[in-house]
């Protein structure tokens, strides 16, 4: 519970119609898209501007109450949970598009505008900004920047960080901190753009974004390929990759998520396919046209059973939609979903899919996978119910064993949905106890007093590691 002085001051900062306590304020922000995880804040506050962010810090700061940021709450690792109670802040009212500055190719936008509303005004303009998160209908660009969202188009375009060049935010202590710019180079310092970026709302409230923007490609293609072989698709991804093409898209399905995405989207795939690899290349004419030609050679020769180009704008795009709507798919089956993502090298994806599968079968468990095979990052999925707990224990030793596995296989435990509270146990396993500590530092320089999203990225104690080797 707020004391109510402390409330009469944050209310003397955004108006009584923007800080909520009652009940249904706090429930609903209580929880966000991970599955199994809630706590009541103490408060809910919607600021209108910067300076209004700026000064509620003021006051939570001098009164050491934590504060969470959040967008559309769609994490995935707990990231706005408020674990310690204090303040959920809202960013949903800062939802503006400032400025298309069409000299510079940047746009300059606040946190709370929705990623696909932002894209769509973007390409209106003859623009293209390339981050494309699978949640980008509901997610914002500052939940996109608190986590260095990806999407299906990381490979050739990559990921958020690489197209936020400035930034504005607000520290624990209320100042306001500017980064970067619209420049192309800054090499002025350390570059605490890139470090904000991701930084999953514990050293910063983001409140304005400068936004790499390019030309957009004039054609695109979309080809379909199958296989009754999981290593022949592998061998493929790495195939394409080995001949100097980077697709605009490169994603894989295993046969679980082919049928239920079928199910889904009434597709008409054929359901005894192991895996599927849905690829798009986008750019000049030519260049695609030969491109997909080599695609499809590379496809062939390794025995895939069926290749396919989309004979239409319409008729890719479903197949794209299809892809994007594997979560959703997948979460009719069961109760719960628990959609994580471990990212491996690419030339392990098969042995990554095959270990998968292997510690699914013997925790007794149902994990379907996809994700985007071109950087490596794979979505094992679990569908199961939360209220069998022994089921759910299952699972999550299954998990432990996946992150385990993706170590082990030169990779990392998430590639894009960031730590947050539930990968928090696992990150010495990828960073060491070294590259905690150095963390903990910059942590504690941007916020002494620990109030900007405690508990998240910093686990209490780490999870000891069992290195197990597999024949």
């Amino acid at each position: 519970m707020l004391d109510e002085k402390i409330k009469k001051e944050l209310i003397a900062v955004v108006g009584p119609n923007y800080f909520k306590d009652d009940a249904e304020a706090l429930v609903t922000h209580s929880y966000d898209g991970t599955p199994m995880l809630q706590a009541l804040p103490d408060g809910v506050i919607y600021p209108e501007n910067t300076e209004q962010v700026s000064q509620v810090m003021k006051i939570l700061n001098k009164h050491r109450i934590p504060v969470v940021g959040r967008g559309s709450g769609t994490n995935l690792c707990g990231g706005t949970v408020p674990i310690n109670g204090g303040i959920v802040m809202v960013m949903h009212r800062m939802n503006r598009i400032l400025e298309v500055d069409l000299e510079n190719l940047t746009a300059t936008v606040q946190p709370g505008l929705i990623t696909k509303s932002f894209i769509t005004h973007i390409e209106a303009l003859g623009l293209f900004y390339p981050p494309d998160p699978s949640s980008m209908a509901i997610s914002t660009i500052g939940g996109n920047i608190a986590e260095c969202s990806g999407g299906l188009r990381g490979l050739k375009y990559g990921t958020t960080k690489d197209y936020v060049i400035g930034l504005e935010a607000v520290l624990a202590s209320g100042e306001i901190l500017r980064t970067g710019g619209k420049l192309m180079k800054d090499v002025a310092g350390y570059d605490l753009t890139k470090l904000l970026v991701g930084s999953e709302g514990t050293l910063a409230i983001i409140t304005e974004a400068t936004l790499k923007l390019i030309p957009p490609p004039s054609t695109k293609k979309t080809m379909l390929a199958m296989y009754k072989d999981l290593n022949e698709a592998a061998r493929t991804v790495s195939k394409i990759i080995e001949n100097r093409i980077i697709p605009s898209t490169l994603e894989f399905l295993d046969n679980a998520t082919v049928r239920v995405v079928d199910d889904f989207a009434k597709l008409g795939l054929p359901l005894d396919m192991e895996a599927i690899l849905l690829i798009e290349q986008d750019g000049d004419q030519e260049a695609v046209d030969r491109d997909i030609s080599l695609i499809e050679a590379i496809c062939r020769g390794e025995n895939a059973h069926s290749v396919s180009v989309a004979e239409s704008a319409e008729e890719a795009l479903k197949l794209l939609t299809a892809r994007r709507s594997a979560f959703t798919a997948l979460a009719r089956l069961r109760p719960t979903t628990i959609l994580e993502d471990a990212t491996v090298p690419r030339s392990k994806i098969a042995e990554m899919v095959m270990e998968i599968n292997r510690i699914a079968v013997k925790h007794g468990v149902t994990i379907c996978t996809f994700g985007h095979a071109g950087d490596g990052n794979l979505h094992p999925t679990a569908t199961t119910d939360a209220r069998d707990s022994e089921e759910i224990h299952r699972v999550e030793a299954a998990f432990e064993e996946i992150f385990e596995a993706a170590i082990r296989l030169g990779g990392t435990i998430t590639g894009e949905h960031g730590v947050g509270l539930v990968k928090s146990p696992f990150l010495e396993w990828k960073v060491g106890e070294a590259g905690i500590e150095v963390m903990k530092g910059i942590k504690h320089a941007f916020d002494p007093h620990n109030l900007l999203n405690p508990g998240k990225i910093f686990a209490k104690q780490s999870r000891k590691r069992v290195v197990l080797q597999h024949g």
